[in-house]
Order: C-alpha cells, then structure tokens, then sequence
C-alpha cells in the first residue's frame, strides 16, 4: 500500500545492487542509473529494476547531470532519490540536491556537509571540536613541507594521504620518515602535492583496521555495520566494537546528519579507536544486508522502531566476490593456504549471485568486465586492476 518509486545511482556497483533487491524485496519500484560509460552494466538485468537510465558523467557536465537526474525523476514520478556515489560523484548529488528535491526527497548531505565529510583535513578538525579521537593531522600543499620537516620530535611514523580520491595512490602506505633522506625527497617529489591538489600527513598509528557503514536519519543511527579492513577490502564479516559503535554514533548525533556516511578507524595497541578517514557515501558492506527485511524500511521510514540500528542478521553469512576469491588462488602456496581458501568460499556468500536474481552474476562477469577490458585493448590503454565490487577497471586518472 505504500510503494514508492526509488531511484539509485551507482548501478554499476554492488552496493546499488544489493540496495535495488532490498527495496524491490519490499515491494517498491526500483528506476536504476549510471553514467554513459557504464551502459553496460550487468546490474540493469536484475529482476529488481524496473528501468535504467544513464547520464553525462557529472564532473564533465555537472548542469547536465543536475538536468538528466532531474527529468527522469519527473518522468518515473520518483518518490526517494538515493544516491550510491562514486567517490568523485558524491559531491555533485550535493550540489544537485537543492532542485532535485523540488520533485523527490534525496536522501543525501547538503553540499556543505560532504565538502566537509570528504575533506580528510577538515573531517579531522571537526571530530577533534567534538573531542573525538583522530590522529594527528598536517595540511601538506607543497612537497617541501614534508621535506623539511622535523620528525626528531614525532616518536612514530606518517603517512601521505591525497585529500582528493585517487584509485591509485591511496594504496600508497610508504611510511615517512624513510631511512634515506634523498629517498624520501625523491618519492615526496614524484606525488602530485600542490595548492590546488592538497595532501595530508598523518600519523601512522599500528593496530587492527575497521570500516563501517551507516545509515543515518535527523543524527539517529538506522543501519550500522562494523568490519575488519584493509587497504583493497572486498570480504566483509560483522564484528562487534562498542568503542566504535560509540564514536559514529556521537558524531552522526552531533551534526544531525541525515544520509549514508561510512569511517574507516584504527584500533590501537592500548584499545583507543582512531578514525581516520571518512567518506559520505554508501559502503560496500551493506552487502551483508542482503537477507534483512528491514533494510528498505531503514531508508525510507521516518517512524522509530525498536530494532534501530539494524545490524546484519546472525544467521547473514560473510559476502565476497567469487572472481576476485578465483584470483587470489594465484597467491596460494601450501596446502593449509588452500583449505582456508576453501573454508572462506563455504562459509561466505558471493555478493552479486541470487538463485532467485542470476543475470547480474552472469552480465557483469561475462559481458560487463569483458567488455571494459576490450575496449582499453582497443584504445590501448592499461588499467591497474579489475574491481568486480564497483564493476570497472582501475585506472590513473580514473573516476
């Protein structure tokens, strides 16, 4: 009786999957949306999205963006605009949001509040006003900054951090300082660090890493999920860590935040959790929601319930990407290696295969990849990994 007509950007990626299945599982109408260079996607085959759409990529044509989303609310008569944001996107459904919501709700941060959320400088200076723990943080705008710093007096290492995403040096952990001097020039020298680009040198604290996701309505904490982590995460487990579970839920209180935002943390040597990066978009780890009954609920009700924060269900199994598991049979060496590979693979689930939804399983791996692949051969142009969570290619310069 009360369906609505939900449309999710980001349809190349699995998250925006598993949130389409969730809301067509609960009885609404799913209209699914990606830029043009992902026509492609295997996702728009799935039993739960009633249309696709593409539009202009938003950072080369922000106006049309803005207009492309805007009419096709008007032309599917949608209710509830959620966007599942690419890193580089997040910023521009912002900006989209005062007229998009002259037509639908947008469950989504004003402009203000993502340029903040994402800016890992400034995310840090306002968790530390609030007098939540974060490590300490420098502004970098010119590598000669880092060069002539005095690390005699820092007892630990640091790390450089782009504050703008990019797929490629975030993988970059070099710890700082490095034993040769002319090394760590010649490496600071050779990053992109300038005025218009800024970085961050932070503190390098060693301990056990988490990721989160929240969903979040007017500060209160809807969908919550906690898992250990990794620079390239894509196997997701909820584990309980009332410190953390604390730390998001002061901050989501106090800024009054109503959209989807995800932390990554530190949990150091002495039990004290570091949040050290934030990102105001959905987290691949909804994904283990997918046998939840409540998840669409959590997203389009303003009604309390008693089950808030949804966490994922006991019996929900671990989600991985069967193809990237496939993989990484390449780095296994001993027969003990091959029975945790195993044990993983039995005990899990893969995130995108449905008994009930196959296409998508089939067309991301067997038209979606192949075809990306196909046309950088064409064009002659590399990449540095296949992601099968977000469904693209990784590649410098890349969105």
């Amino acid at each position: 009786p009360n369906r609505k007509n939900i449309m999710v950007s980001g349809g190349k990626m699995t998250k925006a999957l598993q949130l389409a299945r969730s809301l067509h599982a609960d009885g609404h109408r799913v209209v699914l949306v990606e830029t043009h260079k992902y026509w492609l996607t295997g996702h728009r085959f799935s039993n739960a999205v009633d249309r696709f759409y593409t539009v202009a990529a938003p950072q080369k044509d922000p106006e049309g963006y803005t207009r492309a989303i805007i009419a096709i609310a008007k032309q599917e008569n949608i209710d509830v605009y959620i966007p599942v944001c690419s890193p580089v996107s997040s910023y521009y459904d912002s900006l989209a949001k005062p007229a998009l919501s002259a037509c639908c709700e947008v469950f989504h941060f004003d402009a203000e509040v993502t340029k903040m959320l994402d800016d890992k400088f400034a995310f840090s200076q306002k968790a530390l006003s609030l007098g939540l723990s974060v490590p300490t943080t420098l502004l970098i705008t010119d590598p000669e900054q880092v060069i002539n710093f005095d690390f005699t007096n820092s007892k630990g290492k640091y790390i450089l951090k782009s504050i703008a995403y990019d797929s490629i040096h975030r993988l970059d952990m070099t710890k700082l300082p490095m034993d040769q001097s002319e090394n760590m020039a010649t490496h600071v020298r050779s990053l992109p660090i300038s005025k218009d680009n800024p970085w961050l040198m932070q503190e390098f604290i060693p301990g056990k890493e988490y990721c989160t996701h929240s969903t979040v309505r007017n500060g209160s904490l809807r969908v919550y999920c906690c898992c250990e982590s990794s620079a390239f995460q894509v196997n997701y487990e909820n584990v309980e860590n009332s410190k953390i579970f604390q730390w998001v839920n002061h901050f989501v209180q106090e800024l009054k935040l109503t959209g989807q935002i995800s932390f990554d943390f530190i949990e150091a040597e002495d039990g004290t959790v570091y949040a050290i990066e934030c990102n105001p978009r959905t987290h691949s780890a909804i994904t283990m929601f997918y046998n939840h009954p409540k998840l669409a609920d959590a997203y389009l009700s303003d009604a309390p319930d008693p089950d808030y924060p949804l966490q994922p269900l006991p019996d929900s199994k671990p989600t991985y990407w069967l193809y990237h598991e496939i993989w990484r049979l390449t780095n296994v060496r001993s027969f003990g290696q091959l029975k945790t590979w195993v044990k993983n693979i039995l005990r899990g689930k893969d995130a995108i295969f449905s008994l009930s939804d196959p296409l998508p399983f089939l067309a991301v791996h067997h038209w979606q990849i192949p075809l990306l692949l196909l046309n950088n051969l064409q064009r002659l142009k590399g990449w540095i990994r296949i992601d099968f969570n977000i469904g693209k290619l990784v590649e410098r310069g890349g969105d």
